[in-house]
């Protein structure tokens, strides 16, 4: 099992570890529901250093990106992040992903922890059409990287006081900075978030993760900075409606059925890319399921794998719960779930079968949690 940068901190600190995308995370410090609300109300940092990043350099590195992604990685500027995934030429989701522009040259792509050796792969296979090479134009530096991300409403200030070369606190969504952080050159900071709470994602080497993990700490007592999990980390997506891969996402879900047709582009800037054909077809002729989001009307609390039912004919099955839990800042279940598509409208009423029984739901828009 492998261990990052910020492991023997986490258990010196108390955490429940267990094993997670074959790395000993901490699931818990002070409980989820205590985590949780830190993160609302104030900050927390987060170790996320399992996650994958992978280079792609050279100037075949746009034609390449946007062949095997969905989005128009042509819109990108240096300095500009976009979420995308990898289709897997089977109507399928490889992984979803970031991509932050470095240079028109120089890109680095952040993928799940989970995925990073699927994904290399992957773009290994696609690599040698574009004159890329692995190992050199193409190169996995995930085992070289340190992650944290801080989030909260807090959060800016305390990362401020790290970075005097930048103007953290005016930077924009999905936009991030190479810049001093700590003391340590050449950071990056980056404004993406998984939480809805604000804050950013700060990338080290793992030799200068000691020396940011102790000026965070240090600056944040006067923030009330918190250790936090990959529990609450969950808790606190799911109550923004963010996809998790492996979850809501997955080799046999399109892009177009989890509502993510807003980074599927067809436009002639992006050109070719893979499943492009598939994908259209299923935007212009739909699709025989759709996710939505859902909260619980009736008292219950749902689960991945938790079967959807009508609520007027509950032995009518019409989908599948994909993520589920009791929202900690609402206080009531909400959950993402892939149903026909006659049942996705906002406002309509759905049931899901908990342990045997119809408990009544509700089609909502995400976000559920509103500042």
């Amino acid at each position: 099992m492998k261990t990052t940068a910020f492991t023997e901190y986490h258990i010196a600190a108390g955490a429940k570890m267990a094993e997670f995308a074959g790395y000993n995370m901490p699931i818990e410090f002070t409980g989820i529901n205590d985590e949780h609300a830190a993160v609302r109300e104030k900050v927390g940092v987060f170790d996320v250093s399992h996650m994958g990043e992978i280079w792609v350099k050279g100037p075949k590195a746009l034609p390449f990106l946007q062949y095997v992604t969905s989005n128009d990685v042509s819109t990108l500027y240096d300095g500009k992040v976009q979420y995308s995934c990898f289709p897997n030429g089977k109507g399928g989701i490889v992984d979803d992903l970031l991509v932050y522009r470095i240079d028109a040259e120089t890109y680095l792509l952040v993928v799940n922890a989970a995925n990073t050796e699927k994904d290399w792969k992957f773009l290994c296979e696609h690599a040698p059409k574009f004159g890329l090479t692995p190992g050199k134009e193409l190169y996995n530096a995930s085992d070289e990287i340190a992650q944290l991300a801080v989030q909260g409403p807090l959060a800016m200030d305390l990362v401020q006081e790290l970075c005097p070369d930048c103007d953290v606190k005016s930077m924009e969504y999905y936009t991030f900075c190479k810049t001093t952080v700590a003391g340590i050159p050449n950071a990056i900071l980056s404004i993406t978030g998984y939480t809805g709470a604000g804050g950013c994602e700060i990338y080290v080497a793992n030799e200068d993760a000691a020396k940011l993990w102790d000026a965070l700490w240090k600056a944040g007592e006067k923030y009330g900075l918190k250790n936090i999990g990959l529990g609450a980390r969950d808790t606190l997506r799911l109550e923004m409606g963010f996809c998790l891969y492996g979850n809501d996402l997955d080799d046999t879900t399109s892009p177009i059925e989890a509502g993510l047709g807003w980074i599927t582009k067809f436009n002639d800037t992006k050109g070719d890319f893979i499943d492009r054909t598939l994908f259209a077809a299923q935007k212009e002729h739909g699709v025989a399921r759709k996710l939505v989001g859902f909260e619980m009307v009736e008292r219950g609390i749902p689960r991945h794998g938790y079967e959807v039912a009508a609520v007027d004919e509950p032995s009518k099955i019409i989908g599948v719960v994909t993520s589920g839990t009791q929202s900690p800042s609402l206080k009531k279940g909400v959950g993402l779930a892939y149903v026909q598509p006659e049942y996705a409208k906002a406002g309509t009423e759905i049931a899901i079968v908990i342990r045997g029984k119809a408990v009544k739901a509700q089609v909502v828009r995400p976000p559920f949690y509103k500042k």
